[in-house]
């Protein structure tokens, strides 16, 4: 099957993959038994996991599961943050029944991925700063400035990039996080201008500080909420799709998760206008 060395296995052989491939389905399929008695024995108990990101899980996930345990309040909740990669291998594992995620969907193949919302970008600065004072900003006069933003392949960073190059413009990235709280931090210590999901800045919070729309600079993102596909679902899992995402009806994710390739998948949702948060 494969050499042990320490803790794991190194060059498996094809077979070797094949039956650790099984073993997934196997324990997928055992999960989705054991699913099916709880959901006919105790539909209001259980529990539910879920891996996103820092920006999903400080700005847009609090109020839906508020919502979610007042409803809720026997099913336990558990909370992964990650990068796009590590989102991906939780889902992949089935050790997470939701993967929350905007960058990489190529990692997500596995995954049945549903559309939730549009965002965009907001150019964040202190007060008095320049660029308070243009009317429209051009990406030229954003590249004149050093750049604080999301470290690559979070947050819809690609998209950001690829404006850039577009425009045959390098920006200067001084400082990248993977949390918006910490980019906002280094914008206050004079590091650059900061570029941040609009959803992460909160004027009444963040009142040392001024954000720039930047939506006429930078192609919108999706974030998608994926679960396994031949997974079981719980009501109380239905229930958290629609309270994040309020278009993910239980029919429509039925759909979603019949569907059996990407076209029939971007079919689904053609006439469904995404939220802009």
């Amino acid at each position: 099957m494969g050499r042990y060395t320490g803790k794991q296995f190194t060059d498996i052989t094809p077979a070797g993959q094949q039956i650790i491939a099984l073993a997934g389905r196997i324990m997928a399929e055992a999960e989705n038994i054991k699913r099916i008695s709880r959901e006919h024995t105790d539909q209001r108990r259980g529990s539910l996991s879920i891996a996103t990101t820092h920006t999903q899980a400080r700005y847009v996930l609090p109020e839906v599961i508020r919502k979610f345990i007042a409803r809720y309040p026997e099913v336990a909740l558990h909370m992964h943050q990650g990068s796009p990669s590590q989102i991906a291998e939780l889902a992949a594992e089935h050790a997470v029944d939701f993967a929350i995620a905007t960058e990489a969907l190529e990692l997500y193949q596995g995954l049945v991925m549903l559309p939730c919302y549009r965002w965009n970008r907001s150019i964040v600065v202190p007060p008095g700063h320049p660029l308070t004072r243009v009317k429209r900003v051009s990406l030229q006069a954003l590249a004149e400035y050093p750049l604080v933003t999301y470290v690559f392949g979070f947050t819809g960073r690609s998209q950001l990039d690829e404006a850039f190059r577009r425009e045959s413009l390098v920006p200067k990235v001084v400082f990248t996080a993977t949390d918006a709280d910490v980019i906002k931090t280094y914008v206050r210590l004079g590091l650059g201008v900061g570029i941040v999901a609009s959803l992460s800045f909160d004027a009444g919070q963040n009142q040392d500080l001024v954000a720039i729309d930047a939506s006429h600079l930078f192609d919108y993102s999706v974030t998608r909420i994926g679960f396994s596909r031949g997974s079981f679902l719980r009501r109380y899992m239905y229930d958290f799709m629609e309270l994040f995402a309020p278009h993910l009806t239980r029919e429509l994710v039925d759909a979603a998760a019949a569907a059996r390739d990407g076209e029939s998948l971007e079919a689904l949702f053609a006439g469904i206008a995404l939220p802009t948060l």
